[in-house]
């Protein structure tokens, strides 16, 4: 008997007897039977990847098909076409030969139909000739059927302006509606400059809507050092310093020797010099403006500043995540405040262009005309891209330049229009009950090259100040 200890590579010892099967008591001994040299272990399937990419190259039609239908521009564009239609049945149900035929639908229903589409299909008609092309003047000349084209343009200058201030807080995480405020503060400052300076002509307005963006992006900033440095939420400041603008403003156009026009008694401002108001593009009889072309030059400088500089690229990141771009080594309350700047810049614009080419014999407390709180609007339906906002103002520009026509033409409450834009923002706001309506797929979760690269450029910055450390 071998009293040494087994080991686990050892043959099995027949020193017991065995039963017959192999059992301890059987007499037989079973062949010796040695542990295995190399032991056989199943190789580890990899995992299929999970990169959403697999199911483009499994699908790339159907892959593509739901990237579209739950893009930006599609949800914008079914947001406006139901909006349109919500419009649509409003016009009906407040047309009278509507209620009047309503009476006795369930004998001629054909009447009440037929009023209905003559209500709708006229109001909307008139938006389209009262916007885009007025083809009731094609006989009056080129000028006439275009006009309503520039009525457009010109309504859409302040609203594209105002727009990037709203779009490019939202990138950062922040949501400017002191929007009033900045305009009111904006105006005054560039009135001020209008009225009181004597300089030559190109230079006056320049110098006018120079000091009213430098305005609005001081009351911006004053917004922004309160989010930065002491937490305040920025929705609460942002109101609070519009009503502190509104009276302010409204103080001093009551005060003789400030910015009330000498010899009257009325809240208004004196009217500004020929020199400091911006020249029509195309003369008479359009009111287009040059305002116009420095809204699309600042559409252009926004979009370089946020996707093509070191700067925009510290304002998505901290938009993305305010947490990670503290820990990759960026000064968030520093780009807190100069987003605020930007914004209330881009406002300043917009209010400067009130005093210098929209109402320039004088203006008065109500010089925003709700622009501050309708670029919230364009800001959202331009999915807070500059691109996308200059589109979304000139969507407006059209509603507010049709919606006149279409009251005087048909007599359709240009309330009508407002209910039209709050539909738009609400489904805008709602894209699960859009693609509900219309039966669409959910869209993916595959993220944008951009978004993509932020996120490597971020985590590539954190890693780096982690080694540092």
């Amino acid at each position: 008997m071998n009293d040494q200890p087994l080991d686990a590579d050892d043959p099995i010892q027949p020193d017991a007897p065995q039963r017959p099967g192999g059992s301890p008591d059987s007499g037989s001994a079973p062949a010796v039977v040695h542990a295995p040299e190399v032991a056989e272990v199943a190789a580890p399937v990899a995992a299929a990847p999970t990169d959403d990419r697999t199911a483009e190259i499994d699908d790339p039609w159907g892959s593509a098909f739901r990237r579209i239908m739950g893009g930006n521009l599609v949800m914008a564009i079914l947001a406006i076409i139901t909006s349109l239609i919500v419009g649509g049945i409003l016009i009906a149900f407040t047309d009278e030969r509507v209620q009047e035929t309503s009476g006795y639908f369930f004998s001629r229903p054909a009447d009440m139909l037929g009023a209905a589409w003559d209500a709708v299909f006229g109001a909307y008609s008139a938006l389209f000739q009262g916007s885009i092309l007025n083809l009731s003047r094609a006989d009056a000349g080129f000028a006439q059927l275009i006009k309503p084209l520039t009525d457009t343009l010109n309504f859409a200058t302040p609203l594209i302006a105002a727009g990037l201030g709203v779009a490019l807080a939202f990138r950062v995480g922040l949501f400017n509606i002191g929007g009033r405020g900045q305009m009111l503060w904006a105006a005054a400052a560039a009135g001020w400059v209008g009225f009181s300076f004597d300089l030559p002509p190109v230079l006056h307005v320049l110098v006018a809507i120079a000091v009213g963006i430098l305005a609005g992006a001081i009351w911006g900033g004053v917004a922004g050092a309160f989010k930065a440095y002491t937490g305040a939420h920025e929705v609460i400041v942002t109101i609070m310093l519009n009503f502190v603008a509104l009276w302010f403003i409204t103080w001093m156009l009551r005060t003789p020797g400030l910015l009330q026009n000498p010899g009257g008694n009325n809240p208004i401002s004196p009217p500004m010099a020929d020199t400091a108001v911006l020249p029509p593009i195309f003369g008479p009889p359009f009111s287009l403006h040059w305002g116009f072309v420095l809204s699309v030059a600042a559409v252009i400088f926004c979009s370089w500043l946020i996707n093509r500089s070191n700067l925009g690229f510290q304002f998505r990141a901290v938009g993305f995540n305010a947490n990670a771009a503290l820990n990759a080594g960026m000064d968030v309350k520093r780009i807190t405040l100069l987003a605020m700047l930007f914004s209330g810049g881009f406002m300043g614009l917009a209010g400067a262009q009130q005093v210098t080419g929209a109402v320039t014999t004088g203006f008065t407390s109500g010089i925003d005309a709700g622009i501050g709180f309708d670029a919230i609007t364009v800001a959202l339906l331009g999915g807070s891209t500059p691109w996308g906002t200059l589109f979304a103002g000139l969507l407006f520009g059209a509603f507010k330049a049709g919606g006149f026509r279409m009251q005087a033409a048909e007599g359709v409450p240009i309330d009508i229009i407002l209910v039209v834009q709050s539909f738009i923002v609400l489904f805008i706001a709602a894209p699960p009950l859009v693609r509900a309506m219309f039966g669409l797929p959910q869209p993916g979760k595959k993220k944008s090259r951009r978004q993509r690269r932020d996120e490597a450029a971020l985590a590539a910055a954190t890693k780096t100040k982690g080694t540092q450390a």
